[in-house]
């Protein structure tokens, strides 16, 4: 409504000083020019707007999904508000405005008077101190950049789903048998505590599911109820019960935010150091010796290494040159073998709507006697030649799985963060890791996960926002066809940033990229402020004969302060509802959007009203002179 709110606002003004005429104009002349008079200025306003947001589509990954729909549903609705304050509004105000009782009222309202008095007073008091309010902002500005260091830092702001996803993992080898009993046991420590009103479980998954688990590894899906203790205190009691379970590791998530972990880094935990060599039993003593490093950090919880272990297994040798003796190749040996053991799909079997897989292998008791292997006879010749004539079969211990990540093979150290902030804490964990852990030569570790999207994501979008901020300068260059006036405008970034900064302070001191997202937005909205005002500076001098010295700055200031004032009571109103609804599910995301530009907005509109006109005054002379020479008489001193 910004847009119609200022076409309003200067349609009704204008109204009600050509009711004050001698001679009045007639009124559609009034609406039309009252129209035309801001016309081009909240066209410019919302392109500055739109371009502010266009870094939000050059935004990749999981956040580039989740905000390019805000920013395309934000710039369709501002262009919208666009063609109807240039079109539907002035006929509406033409119909409706000028039988209005306030018409006939030559003076504003108690309240317009009592703020424009206001608003005289402190311009009053700072045209003679202008040195000292510039230092008082600059100081202002500058507290806040020193708090950003201290801000932690997020990739997304922590979901409230209202449910769990508990991953518990058995030791490598467990069968199913097992597992489910000790998943059986985990549900019933679940189902104790008291915000806990069911629990549904996936214990292994089959290979041709599209994340295929081991039977050791089970899924418990925990739905809660509302409860008056705090979701960090009921996770700490359900990771206090299954602590009681020897032997699993558990870590501890949500629905989405879990399947988000798993895409982006190939664990289901916030935080992946993940450890690459060539040597699995060098990767597992480096993996325990940066576990033991990361459980001394404060807000490391589900602390777990990757199961990536031995297990015993049958190991077939086959020798080459015996089995060139008897007139085999080695490959048929090594199929041969693999059908016994491993077996191999022959057929499938209808039954109803369902598909069954015959499979043709050797019966278990013979896959599990080595004497039984040994003496295995290879249909492979004339003559039936047992496979211990050609391979040497023996018992031996091998790796449960062999994980690889860019060709090379890697073991996981994972873990979540609680009651932290998840750059702080991993930022806390690689000085740690640095200190106590030394790699072997050849071997080398990275950090994923979400942090690693967080660096990723701040870095790409602050690179995007300076080019936008860069296109910002141009419009703003080609509307008032001064640098100088252009960048009196950009002061409102960091009029706007002491606010942003403020907020996050305020709500927890975190700072994610929806965050950010909201800073980006908010200076687009913040500019438009800035705009009117000094648009109206130059109309006045231009069109209505008045010079370049502190009566018009007040005045144009003045005239300015209802419409700068109401757009930004509306912008902050309508944010209302999602600035106190931290922690509600479902507004996870927008919240830390609307704290940034609520309190961004707050602080930009309030500074503005004194630094715009001071800094107007104080450094647009030259300016003016070249533009708008009448306005800058020869004895003009100020």
């Amino acid at each position: 409504v910004d847009d119609s709110i200022v076409d309003v606002e200067n349609v009704f003004r204008r109204l009600r000083e050509n009711r004050q005429r001698a001679e009045p104009r007639a009124t559609l002349t009034v609406v039309f020019e009252a129209s035309k008079e801001i016309r081009n200025s909240i066209v410019f306003a919302t392109i500055i707007v739109v371009l502010v947001f266009l870094p939000l589509f050059a935004m990749g990954g999981i956040e580039g999904r989740i905000f390019a729909p805000l920013g395309i549903a934000y710039i369709i609705s501002i262009l919208a508000s666009l063609l109807v304050s240039l079109t539907v509004t002035p006929v509406l105000c033409s119909y409706l405005l000028p039988s209005l009782r306030q018409m006939s009222q030559g003076a504003d309202s108690w309240l317009v008077r009592k703020i424009k008095a206001w608003e005289a007073g402190l311009l009053a008091w700072a045209f003679p101190r202008i040195a000292f309010v510039f230092g008082g902002v600059a100081l202002l500005f500058l507290l806040a950049v020193l708090c950003v260091p201290f801000l932690g830092r997020e990739f997304l702001p922590t979901f409230n789903e209202g449910s769990l996803t508990i991953n518990v993992i058995s030791p490598p080898g467990t069968s199913l048998p097992e597992s489910n009993r000790i998943a059986t046991v985990a549900e019933r420590a679940i189902l104790s505590v008291p915000e806990t009103i069911s629990t549904g479980r996936r214990t292994g998954r089959a290979e041709q599911d599209e994340h295929a688990l081991e039977v050791y590894s089970t899924e418990i899906e925990t739905e809660l109820r509302t409860s008056d203790r705090s979701r960090a205190e009921i996770l700490r009691e359900i990771r206090a019960k299954l602590r009681e379970i020897p032997g699993i590791g558990v870590s501890i998530g949500q629905p989405i935010s879990h399947r988000i972990d798993h895409m982006l880094s190939g664990v289901r935990a916030q935080v992946a150091v993940k450890i690459f060599g060539d040597n699995l039993a060098v990767l597992r003593e480096t993996a325990a010796k940066v576990k033991s490093a990361m459980a001394q950090v404060p807000g490391v919880v589900d602390l777990a290494i990757e199961k990536q272990t031995l297990i015993p297994q049958i190991h077939i040798q086959i020798n080459r040159d015996k089995a060139r003796q008897y007139g085999l190749r080695v490959g048929d040996v090594a199929d041969f073998s693999e059908l016994a053991l491993h077996g191999r799909e022959v057929a499938q079997v209808l039954e109803g709507q369902r598909v069954y897989s015959m499979v043709l292998r050797l019966d278990d008791s013979v896959r599990e006697d080595i004497e039984h292997l040994r003496d295995l006879h290879l249909s492979l010749s004339d003559e039936d030649i047992p496979l211990r004539l050609v391979a040497d079969v023996e018992e031996a211990k091998g790796p449960n799985l062999i994980n690889r990540e860019n060709a090379q093979r890697r073991i996981v150290v994972q873990a979540n963060i609680d009651q932290r902030d998840l750059v702080g804490t991993v930022e806390a964990i690689q000085q740690k890791v640095a200190e106590e852990v030394t790699l072997p030569s050849g071997y080398f570790l990275t950090y994923g996960g979400q942090f690693e999207s967080q660096v990723s994501a701040s870095r790409h979008l602050a690179l995007l926002s300076l080019i936008s901020f860069g296109g910002m300068f141009l419009v703003l260059y080609g509307h008032f066809r001064s640098a100088v006036l252009a960048l009196q405008i950009m002061v409102i970034i960091p009029l706007a940033f002491i606010g942003a900064v403020a907020g996050v302070l305020a709500t927890g001191g975190v700072f994610s990229i929806a965050s950010l997202v909201g800073f980006v937005t908010l200076t687009g909205i913040a500019a438009r402020n800035g705009i009117m005002m000094l648009s109206h500076y130059l109309h006045l001098m231009q069109f209505e004969g008045e010079k370049f010295n502190r009566a018009m700055v007040v005045r144009g200031t003045q005239e300015r302060l209802v419409p700068v004032l109401m757009t930004a009571l509306t912008a902050m109103l309508a944010l209302m509802p999602l600035v106190i609804a931290a922690g509600e599910p479902g507004k996870e995301i927008l919240h830390p959007v609307a704290v940034v530009i609520f309190a961004g907005l707050f602080s930009s509109t309030a500074l503005d009203l004194i630094v715009t006109p001071l800094l107007f005054y104080t450094f647009s002379r030259k300016t003016i002179t070249r533009l708008i020479p009448q306005a800058v008489p020869d004895n003009e001193v100020g």
